[in-house]
C-alpha cells in the first residue's frame, strides 16, 4: 500500500504520490486497501461490529447531528464511513479525468446504525471494491490529468490520479482505528 505518512507530515503532496501512477496502479491500490480492511476485520464477530469502543479522543465535526459529534465509532460505523469517502474520491476523480470539474460534492454514505454484523461489513467492503474499480472504468484511455482542483491546505492543486488517492488516503487514516475497535471488542468478548 502506497504510505500517506509523508503526506500527512507534509513533507511529501499528493501529486509526489501519484507521479506516474496509472489507471492499473490505481485498481491495485484499491484491491490492497479493500484485502486489508477484510484482513482487519477477518475474526470480527457480529458483537464486534457494535460494540461501542472507549475513544477519548472521538471528535466528528461534520457528523449530521451535534449529539453525535463525540461518540465512538463502532466497526459498523468505521467501514460505513470509510468506504462513503473512498466512493467520493473514485466518483469525483472519474469526472476530473473525463475532463469535468464539478462543485460539491458525491457522496452516499448508508446509516451506520444499520450496519449490525460482520457479513454487512464484509458486503459492504465488496460492494465499494466494486464501485470504485467500476468508476476506473470510466477514465477514457487518456484521461485529462491537466484538469485540477484545488487541494486542502497551502498544497497544490490535484489532478484525478491525486482525487482518487485522496480516497484511499482517508481509508489509510482510519486503519488504525479500525485495529483498536478490533482490538477493544475482542478484549470485551474474552
Amino acid at each position: 500500500m502506497l504510505d500517506f505518512a509523508a503526506v500527512r507530515r507534509g513533507e511529501k503532496t499528493i501529486n509526489d504520490l501519484g507521479a506516474g501512477l496509472t489507471v492499473a496502479d490505481l485498481r491495485g491500490l484499491t484491491n490492497e486497501m479493500v484485502d486489508h480492511q477484510l484482513a482487519q476485520i477477518a475474526h470480527a464477530t457480529d458483537a464486534d461490529v457494535v460494540f461501542t469502543p472507549i475513544d477519548p479522543g472521538a471528535d466528528d465535526p461534520y457528523a449530521a447531528d451535534d449529539a453525535e459529534r463525540n461518540i465512538a465509532w463502532t466497526l459498523g460505523h468505521l467501514i460505513v464511513h470509510v468506504t462513503a469517502s473512498s466512493e467520493e474520491g473514485a466518483f469525483l476523480a472519474a469526472e476530473m479525468a473525463r475532463g469535468v470539474v464539478r462543485e460539491g460534492r458525491s457522496r452516499s454514505e448508508i446509516p451506520w446504525e444499520s450496519v449490525t454484523s460482520i457479513a454487512q461489513c464484509r458486503q459492504r467492503l465488496e460492494e465499494s471494491r466494486r464501485m470504485r474499480l467500476a468508476s476506473l472504468d470510466i477514465w477514457p484511455d487518456a484521461p485529462y490529468l491537466d484538469v485540477t482542483v484545488p487541494a486542502r491546505g497551502n498544497t497544490p492543486p490535484i489532478n484525478a490520479v491525486g482525487r482518487f488517492l485522496r480516497g484511499l488516503s482517508h481509508d489509510a487514516s482510519h486503519l488504525d482505528q479500525i485495529d483498536e475497535v478490533v482490538r477493544q471488542a475482542k478484549t470485551a468478548r474474552a
